[in-house]
C-alpha cells in the first residue's frame, strides 16, 4: 500500500493568522474569544492550554477579561458595536477573505440587489455575513430558490466554504428560473478553498481510498469528503491519528490525504505518520508531506 498526500491541504494563512494572533503573549491570560476562533478540537484544545477563554456570545456572563476576539469566520459590525459599548477591548482575527464577502454583499445592496448567501443559515460565518442586514435570503440548495420568487433583482455571493462548481450550477439554475430579474454573482469562494477542492478532486482519481483530515463541525472539511463521495471514492473523516484502525486500510492499495483549511499541520503529521506505520505499507513509495504553505492570497 502506498500513501500520497494532497498538493494542497490543511491549515490557510487567514487561519494561521487567527490562531498567531489568539496565542500572542500580549493576550496571555486576557483574551476572550467569541465563538470557536477555528473548527477544529486540537486547536480549541491548545487555545485553552495557553489560557484563552472561549464563551458562545458577547452576552456572555462569563467574560473576565479586557480583550474579546472576533474569529476568523468574521462577524457583523453590530457584535463589535455591543462589545465595544460593554467596555470590550476587540481584536479582530476576521480572515480577509470573509470580509471580502461582507464587502460584496454591501457593494450590492447599495445596488439596489437583493442579497442572497449560498451557504447554510446556521453556520457561524453566513450569520456574520447576513447579520447586520435587515431583508436577505440565505439558500442552502436548488429546493430553496423558490424563496427569490418576485426579486427583480438578485445578486449572490457564497460561503467562503462552498464548493464552486455546486455554486455555479446553483447560480444557473437561478438565472433560468427567473429569467425575467436582473441576477448579479460574485464568486466568493476563497482560493485556499478551491485548491484543497482541486487537489483533492485530482487525488480522488488516482487512490481507492481517501482520509479526510478536520473537525466535525469545519464545512470545508465536510466538502472535501463530499468531493469523494461524489467521485465514489471510499473516504474517513478523522479528526485525529488515534482514530485510524488497521481494518479501515484492510484490502487497499493506495490511500490519500487531504485536509481542511482549519486542520493544523502538526494534526496532518500524525495522521501521516500514523497511516505510514500500518501494515502493508511502502514507504519507499510514499509521497511525503507538503511544506507549509506561506503564500497570502
Amino acid at each position: 500500500m502506498r500513501v500520497t498526500v494532497a498538493k494542497a491541504l490543511g491549515t490557510c494563512f487567514g487561519v494561521q493568522d487567527a490562531i498567531d494572533l489568539a496565542l500572542d503573549e500580549a493576550y496571555r491570560g486576557e483574551l476572550t474569544v467569541i465563538g470557536q476562533l477555528v473548527h477544529n478540537p486540537q486547536t480549541v484544545e491548545r487555545l485553552r492550554q495557553n489560557g484563552v477563554q472561549i464563551v458562545d456570545q458577547i452576552d456572555s456572563q462569563d467574560i473576565r477579561t479586557r480583550n474579546v476576539m472576533i474569529t476568523a469566520h468574521g462577524a457583523p459590525e453590530s457584535l463589535r458595536h455591543r462589545a465595544e459599548d460593554k467596555g470590550f477591548r476587540v481584536i479582530d482575527a476576521s480572515c480577509p477573505l470573509v470580509l471580502r464577502v461582507h464587502k460584496a454583499v454591501a457593494e450590492l445592496v447599495r445596488g439596489g440587489f437583493h442579497p442572497v448567501v449560498i451557504g447554510q443559515a446556521e453556520h457561524v460565518e453566513v450569520k456574520g455575513i447576513v447579520g447586520d442586514l435587515k431583508d436577505y435570503t440565505v439558500i442552502r440548495d436548488e429546493s430553496e430558490i423558490h424563496k427569490l420568487k418576485g426579486r427583480p433583482k438578485i445578486g449572490i455571493v457564497c460561503q467562503t466554504t462552498q464548493q464552486i462548481d455546486f455554486v455555479s450550477r446553483l447560480v444557473d439554475l437561478i438565472r433560468s428560473t427567473y429569467p425575467a430579474s436582473q441576477v448579479e454573482f460574485r464568486d466568493t469562494v476563497c482560493k485556499p478553498t478551491k485548491d484543497r477542492q482541486v487537489a483533492v478532486r485530482e487525488l480522488a482519481r488516482e487512490v481507492d481510498l481517501m482520509v479526510v483530515i478536520g473537525g466535525y463541525n469545519s464545512s470545508n472539511t465536510k466538502k472535501l469528503k463530499l468531493v469523494c463521495d461524489e467521485l465514489g471514492v471510499k473516504a474517513f473523516h478523522v479528526e485525529r491519528a488515534s482514530q485510524l484502525t488497521p481494518e479501515m486500510f484492510h484490502g487497499h492499495e493506495h490511500v490519500g490525504i487531504t485536509a481542511g483549511t482549519s486542520t493544523p499541520h502538526e494534526v496532518i503529521e500524525e495522521v501521516y505518520y500514523a497511516i505510514l506505520n500500518m501494515p502493508g505499507v511502502d514507504k519507499e513509495a510514499c509521497s511525503g508531506l507538503p511544506e507549509r504553505e506561506k503564500n497570502l492570497y
